[in-house]
């Protein structure tokens, strides 16, 4: 974990110095310490940089872990938040938003932003339990399909989306359809305060019932015997998962894979305990978020690439590695 940081702490000091203005460290560490401040250093740090920096580390984070939650709530190494439909859900509902409230992500006032995780949650929901209902065969979950039904359902829900967004104006449609990619170029500190307090409240819960993830494991006879109440913690984790995700999805649109990478990379680093996972894959998340944001402000500048386009890239190839690799 401690590499992780590290390697973060890193990208983020490269983020806040690079770009179309150039910064020198002296300038940043000046501007941080408000010794001397230069209004255009205020600008480029507190208004454009951090504030990105910030969100792209919070939605790596809660991705992250989503992920981590629902692949051992599934049993299902496949598993993610995008492929399962949650982001779908989600992002249908906040879209709905944006089209019966006439708000924009850039033009949103603070009651409008706030509100936003609370629709896309609704529609996480929704599609969790939808997904959870055509999931049910003979009288428990199966995870394979699971990944099935979540293909599908997510599909449903991008048609909607998609649907809703073509009956906004040409400006609201352009900014919906931005987000969708995966995009928080617009970040600021009114977004940090919409997902923060999901991630400060929801975290902490996960990290208690960490213990009922591994049962999950077992199996479900096995973690009944064991004193698991198995459908009360397999929900409460699934509405725990799916109110980061919707949290995330609201500031930084659709980001897929993150939820799908960044919990096999920690088991490979620190083994299968969830209590030990969680946090090692909410470290890599972050840093795969924050540095794909990084890379797709610098590759094609002035240009930029959305950070969920980046992040599939990557995915898209380890996706197909790990179904191979499931197949064997």
């Amino acid at each position: 974990m401690g590499t992780g940081f590290a390697l973060t702490l890193m990208m983020i000091y490269v983020s806040l110095t690079n770009g179309e203005f150039d910064m020198t460290v002296t300038d940043v560490v000046n501007t941080l310490l408000r010794h001397n401040p230069v209004p255009e250093h205020d600008l480029v740090i507190f208004e454009f940089r951090l504030p990105r920096i910030v969100i792209a580390a919070l939605v790596g984070i809660g991705l992250a872990i989503a992920g981590t939650v629902i692949q051992g709530i599934s049993r299902n190494g496949l598993a993610d938040p995008g492929l399962l439909g949650i982001n779908a859900g989600a992002g249908a509902a906040i879209v709905m938003f944006m089209l019966f409230f006439g708000g924009t992500l850039k033009e949103a006032g603070f009651a409008s932003v706030m509100a936003m995780p609370l629709f896309g949650w609704v529609g996480g929901v929704l599609s969790a339990l939808i997904i959870y209902a055509l999931s049910w065969r003979h009288g428990q979950l199966d995870p394979q399909r699971l990944l099935l039904v979540g293909i599908a359902v997510g599909s449903a829900f991008g048609a909607l989306t998609l649907f809703v967004s073509l009956k906004m104006n040409p400006n609201d449609f352009e900014m919906a359809t931005v987000w969708l990619t995966g995009s928080i170029w617009n970040a600021n500190w009114m977004y940090i305060l919409t997902v923060l307090p999901w991630l400060i409240l929801l975290i902490p819960v996960i990290m208690v019932k960490s213990r009922e993830l591994d049962m999950f494991m077992l199996g479900d006879a096995p973690s009944k015997s064991l004193g698991v109440r198995l459908e009360r913690d397999r929900f409460l984790l699934l509405l725990c998962s799916v109110g980061l995700v919707s949290a995330c999805v609201a500031v930084s649109g659709s980001i897929g894979f993150v939820g799908l990478i960044a919990p096999h990379i920690a088991k490979r680093l620190v083994g299968v305990e969830h209590a030990r996972v969680i946090p090692v894959a909410g470290v890599i998340g972050m840093l795969l978020v924050v540095g794909s944001d990084f890379i797709g402000k610098i590759v094609f500048a002035p240009a930029e690439l959305p950070v969920g386009i980046v992040i599939s890239i990557v995915g898209v190839p380890y996706f197909v590695y790990l179904l191979l690799r499931s197949k064997k």
